[in-house]
């Protein structure tokens, strides 16, 4: 009796030491599935599932394998990094938890069984990074002169590795001229695109309409995207254009002069009066500046209540750090506005009728009285000398002519008036008719 319950002592003794023996009669630990690797973006939760069946009394660890650093042993964590933990189901699944994953913590990941031998599988972290820019490779504002040439550059580093494009904040096209040909030739290898895919865009003989704001974009699918503002100043001396370079009005009416400027940097703009005297708003005088885009500028000189002393010759005046230029505008009298219209006066009033120049029209010509004016009202700034007399281009006009004004004091109507003024300048049609009275007078009954 003694011998059979040392016997069965024995045989729970050897069970608990050795669960997996039975004698032979167990299946050793496996693993059900392979481990999955994982991509996760910077700062996420990352998750290793090691599935294992028939564990029994063996135990699960977790080694980084390239660093061979112990993460954890069954339910107990080695390694110091605060981020790291572990869990697990019914003793057949097994998760390594990785907290707010850093750079460092990319790479191979293996679980292991502690057979003889032992059992292990291994599952790889890569690490997704969002683009971030360079700073000290990437451009900030530019400012240049007039037809030079620019290279901005925009560095982005991130996993994997982003692309660059770049497009207008404004939505305009972007000009990619080639260097190597002349200017008469860049029509024909300049191209407008409304993208440019890189990390470089090299813009030459940079002109003002290339001036704004450009937005380099970086992305590598990985959110978020991110963008920069580069902005590139042009400079030129300012230029005015004049749509009316001639200006008619009534007594007792406002009138409106308006001068157009483009100046980079911005100038400054004034009016002044043929007696030398600059124009200051007042209930006289309204000058107003409007602003078209960042270098265009709309100047704009309101008279009101046109007197006699009012009439004459006003400059519009802009000055900036590379030049100065001026443009005189002729303001004149329109006169004979209260007559009335004579009998035969049924194609126009008794006025000048004045069709002016404009900037715009670059090759329209028109004579008057014999002469030939153009009609480009654009004035040119210079470079350190002010351009005083402003080179204004003669104006573009046309005249209609009155038609003769009857005698005064005539006792006949307007057109007979008009008939009469003209007999007294030809004698031929006199003879003329002195001979027909004659014929009619003798002629027989």
């Amino acid at each position: 009796m003694v011998d059979h319950d040392r016997i069965l002592w024995g045989l729970l003794i050897a069970l608990l030491i050795y669960p997996n023996d039975n004698f032979g009669g167990a299946s050793p630990p496996e693993f059900k599935a392979p481990i999955t690797n994982l991509t996760i973006a910077l700062g996420r939760d990352a998750i290793f599932t090691c599935l294992v069946e028939h564990l029994g009394g063996y135990r699960v660890g977790w080694v980084k394998a390239d660093t061979k650093a112990i993460q954890a042993i069954h339910e107990h964590v080695i390694t110091h990094n605060p981020r790291v933990s572990v869990s697990h189901s019914d003793h057949s699944t097994w998760n390594l938890h990785i907290k707010g994953i850093q750079l460092e913590d990319a790479g191979l990941y293996m679980c292991q069984i502690n057979t003889d031998p032992m059992k292990s599988q291994t599952g790889m972290l890569f690490i997704e990074v969002p683009p971030d820019f360079i700073p000290e490779q990437t451009s900030g504002d530019v400012s240049i002169r007039e037809g030079g040439q620019v290279k901005l550059t925009c560095r982005a580093t991130g996993v994997p590795l982003p692309q660059i494009n770049w497009h207008r904040e404004d939505g305009q096209d972007i000009v990619i001229r080639d260097p190597t040909f002349p200017p008469s030739d860049q029509k024909l290898k300049a191209k407008a695109v409304t993208k440019h895919h890189g990390e470089e865009l090299r813009l030459t003989k940079v002109s003002r309409n290339d001036m704004g704001a450009y937005m380099c974009i970086a992305s590598n699918g990985v959110p978020p995207a991110i963008s920069k503002r580069i902005t590139i100043n042009v400079h030129f001396p300012p230029v005015i254009h004049v749509p009316n370079q001639l200006v008619a009005a009534p007594r007792g009416t406002d009138v409106a002069l308006e001068c157009q400027v483009e100046a980079s940097p911005k100038s400054i703009n004034y009016w002044v009066k043929d007696s030398g005297d600059m124009i200051i708003s007042s209930s006289k005088y309204e000058a107003q500046t409007i602003s078209l885009s960042t270098f265009k500028t709309r100047m704009i000189l309101t008279i009101h209540d046109l007197q006699d002393h009012d009439f004459g010759t006003y400059t519009c005046t802009a000055k900036n750090s590379l030049g100065e230029v001026d443009f005189s505008i002729r303001l004149y009298k329109m006169s004979g506005t209260s007559r009335q219209k004579s009998d035969y006066d049924d194609e126009i009033d008794d006025i000048e009728q004045v069709v002016y120049g404009s900037a715009d029209d670059d090759k329209m010509e028109n004579k008057v009285e014999g002469k030939t004016f153009a009609s480009d009202n654009t004035v040119q700034g210079h470079v350190g000398l002010p351009s005083s007399s402003a080179s204004s281009p003669p104006p573009t006009m046309k005249i209609t002519r009155r038609r003769p004004t009857p005698m005064t004091g005539s006792p006949h109507g307007n057109r007979s008036s008009g008939v009469s003024h003209q007999l007294f300048h030809c004698p031929i049609s006199l003879m003329i008719i002195a001979l027909c009275v004659m014929i009619e007078h003798f002629k027989p009954f």
